[in-house]
């Protein structure tokens, strides 16, 4: 009964004292985007493989580095659906299917915005970059994300 009781006051006290209180802490993992003109980027990616990791992705991160990123995985493929609630930066989504072909990007999500952000196919991770990013370094749907999730590391 003890314990109980410490452990509702705990966590009445973690939703109380805000976001930080609760934040989850990743692992991290190396990937490589490969484009169709050759073009080979690596990003250094948090994985947010947990549900309570996924329910929090990037939501209140005030910046990221250039190189950095997310990558949301699942168990199997799957039809995702994001939004951008309490997500301070915009972000560039690429929606990676099982063979590790980049399925649709949505580019420079917005702020906030609870609108539902859908991948255009079943898929098996979402990679999440600095919004204008893919556009950029020239990253499009067909792409090749290299990383062990996919099969695709060499």
């Amino acid at each position: 009964m003890i314990a109980r009781v410490f452990l509702v006051l705990v966590l009445g006290f973690a939703s109380f004292a805000g976001p930080a209180a609760a934040l989850e802490s990743f692992g991290k993992s190396q990937l490589t985007v490969e484009t169709a003109g050759g073009g080979k980027f690596r990003f250094t990616v948090e994985v947010a493989q947990t549900p309570a990791q996924q329910a929090q992705g990037l939501m209140f991160r005030e910046k990221m580095a250039p190189e950095a990123g997310m990558l949301f995985t699942y168990d199997q493929p799957q039809f995702a659906t994001f939004w951008m609630k309490n997500t301070l930066i915009p972000l560039d989504m690429l929606f990676i299917g099982a063979d590790g072909r980049i399925v649709n990007i949505h580019e420079r999500a917005t702020p906030h915005s609870l609108d539902g952000i859908r991948s255009a196919g079943p898929i098996l991770g979402v990679l999440e970059i600095n919004g204008g990013l893919s556009a950029r370094l020239g990253i499009r749907p067909g792409d090749r994300v290299v990383h062990p999730l996919f099969g695709t590391a060499k």
